[in-house]
């Protein structure tokens, strides 16, 4: 991979973070229309890695992100698939449903990219620093010391804290999980924007992202994204991809909850509270 941090230095104005995009170009498109009529340009424009992913159109997806010309970390994903590897670096238990639907989307995936769409992605830093209103802000993907660790709303405040110390900073944006949440302590903040390219297990088919915004201190909004999920699931289904999660772009419900803790299982079907 390239450097391990970039730093952006000081960004002001909105800046929009999200995670997640999983070949699913459908969500991408709308979400460029959305941050254009808001107004916010491609460098405020941030991911928490994972462009690749479960859904239908990874090359078409790349070179969306690419010619947006948003910023990006490197997700598990694209570190896999820049190292030649032959999974997806999730570290699902093997045998799980998972790890399943992992060996039908990585390799169909990895056929389907161009050798300079996974040139680029050995150019990704693994995290992105920057300064907002007057704090530091770093971008991880499962979190600072390693791209696939699952860190949700009710892992315990010690993970969380490990990182800040571990970055020096105050807030960190991160990805991975595939929920959107927020959890702070001591003046620190978490953000987790959730991702475009899957429902969040919710029930509904949209997904999610965020917004920050700056006056004298740092606030966030959690957004959901209405897209074409009917065409994204139908590319799925004629591509031979895993029926589940062309089913989860319909219905908003994973079809296992395997990698979540208990809280976040016992919250499927039931909406987001953000």
């Amino acid at each position: 991979m390239a450097k391990k941090v970039i730093d952006l230095n000081k960004i002001k104005g909105k800046v929009l973070v999200f995670g997640g995009v999983y070949s699913n170009l459908q969500a991408l498109q709308e979400l460029i229309l959305k941050a254009e009529s808001l107004g916010i340009p491609p460098e405020n424009c941030i991911c928490t890695g994972d462009i690749v992913g479960y859904c239908a159109q990874p090359e078409e997806t790349v070179q969306a992100f690419r010619e947006w010309g948003a910023h990006s970390i490197a997700g598990n994903v694209e570190i896999q698939l820049a190292e030649d590897k032959a999974d997806c670096g999730c570290d699902f238990r093997e045998g799980s449903r998972c790890d399943d639907f992992s060996k039908q989307w990585y390799p169909y995936a990895k056929i389907h990219l161009s050798q300079d769409s996974i040139d680029w992605m050995k150019e990704l830093p693994l995290h992105i620093r920057f300064n907002y209103a007057g704090k530091k802000v770093q971008v991880v993907h499962g979190s600072a010391f390693h791209v696939s660790e699952f860190i949700f709303k009710s892992t315990d405040w010690s993970v969380k804290k490990r990182n800040f110390i571990e970055t020096e900073t105050d807030v960190i944006i991160a990805g991975h999980c595939g929920l959107p949440f927020s959890d702070s302590e001591e003046e620190k903040l978490w953000i987790n924007p959730g991702v475009i390219g899957m429902p969040a297990n919710d029930g509904s088919p949209k997904t999610w992202y965020a917004i920050l915004d700056s006056e004298k201190e740092i606030t966030f909004k959690h957004h959901s994204l209405k897209y074409d999920h009917q065409l994204a699931s139908s590319l799925m289904m004629k591509n031979h991809l895993p029926q589940e999660y062309a089913r989860t772009l319909i219905t908003g419900i994973w079809d296992n909850t395997e990698i979540l803790p208990g809280l976040e299982s016992g919250l499927q079907g039931f909406g987001i509270n953000l």
